[in-house]
């Protein structure tokens, strides 16, 4: 057996593995700072963050196999886009409404993640209906016996959503493969938890007939074996499971939101301290992957992906306005 210290050989996970997980941790990060910059300079209309929550994502969607498997994200998923293929131009594309964006041609508002050559779904604003789109897929899936496995993603807020326990309901009768993670941040916008959720959100996986289980979201490594547990299980027939993430978001809901009138500075820095990048540099430097030199090489070169992603989209063209039907209305000249 490993020594804990070398926890991700016993996890199946490989060195070039890890170093991949930490460069998207640092783009999703520098991506969530520029769009935050952008949206104070009025350049940036809108802005979902995500620093915080990269553990959970990147673990998560790392047990998952890209090109065969569904992904169906919600709005705060930008790690997890990044895992499944988008670049920093696609994600600023999305952002300033051009021509290049993958999820909808600047169609969308964004943080609307998909781009169906990435087996990303497309969700919607209201609040845990992915869930729902991902139990159907899932059910086409296992009807058809292809080798996939579908995974959606969601606050605790919206395990309070009659879309969730629809969905819950479903994938535990028919038994789906659907892993449902649910990234805690103890927030739904201003609620606390202990007013949205009675008890914890992955007891709740015992009243749909699948098991439910718990872990740190600031731990990559922890997230990412909760999942791949899963995702295994769930492609050898054994059905859908419900994981709850624990994390935290270091700023407001969105840019239109302001937590200083719900959270104290003092509750934010405290989880600032468990920050799931500095936690995940100090486990590679424990286990000689990479060192102090190695760390500021690919924060600079993150940093420089960022600013190259933001320009490039910032020069893209805008969506012609005589295509704004398309993807809207049928095409009357489709049969």
């Amino acid at each position: 057996m490993a020594r804990r210290k070398d926890r991700h050989t016993d996890l199946g996970l490989k060195e070039e593995d890890l170093v991949e997980m930490y460069r998207i941790m640092l783009l999703a990060r520098y991506c969530d700072e520029r769009q935050w910059a952008l949206n104070r300079q009025g350049k940036a209309p809108f802005v979902v963050p995500v620093s915080g929550h990269e553990g959970a994502q990147v673990g998560s969607a790392w047990a998952f196999e890209r090109g065969k498997d569904v992904f169906c994200p919600y709005y705060r998923d930008l790690a997890l886009a990044l895992v499944a293929g988008f670049t920093p131009k696609d994600v600023f594309c999305g952002l300033f409404g051009k021509k290049d964006d993958p999820s909808s041609g600047g169609r969308q508002m964004p943080a609307h993640w998909g781009a169906r050559d990435r087996n990303i779904i497309t969700g919607s604003s209201p609040i845990a209906t992915q869930c729902l789109h991902a139990a159907g897929i899932a059910l086409g899936k296992k009807l058809k016996r292809e080798d996939a496995v579908v995974g959606t993603w969601f606050g605790e807020g919206g395990t309070s959503e009659g879309d969730w326990h629809g969905a819950m309901n479903f994938a535990g009768i028919h038994k789906l493969p659907l892993i449902l993670v649910c990234e805690n941040n103890q927030y739904a916008i201003s609620v606390h938890e202990s007013k949205q959720v009675a008890g914890r959100v992955f007891e709740r996986a015992k009243g749909y007939g699948m098991p439910g289980v718990e872990g740190d979201g600031n731990d990559v490594l922890v997230s990412y074996k909760l999942t791949k547990e899963a995702v295994d299980r769930a492609r050898a027939g054994e059905g859908p499971s419900l994981i709850e993430l624990r994390t935290y978001r270091f700023y407001s809901h969105t840019s239109d939101d302001d937590d200083r009138t719900y959270r104290s500075r003092d509750e934010v820095e405290e989880w600032r301290k468990k920050d799931p990048i500095l936690k995940f540099e100090e486990y590679l430097k424990g286990v000689n992957i990479v060192d102090v030199a190695t760390i500021d090489e690919m924060r600079e070169a993150a940093k420089t992906d960022v600013a190259e992603g933001v320009k490039a989209a910032d020069e893209a063209e805008l969506p012609d306005p005589a295509t704004a039907g398309l993807h809207v209305y049928a095409d009357a000249e489709v049969s």
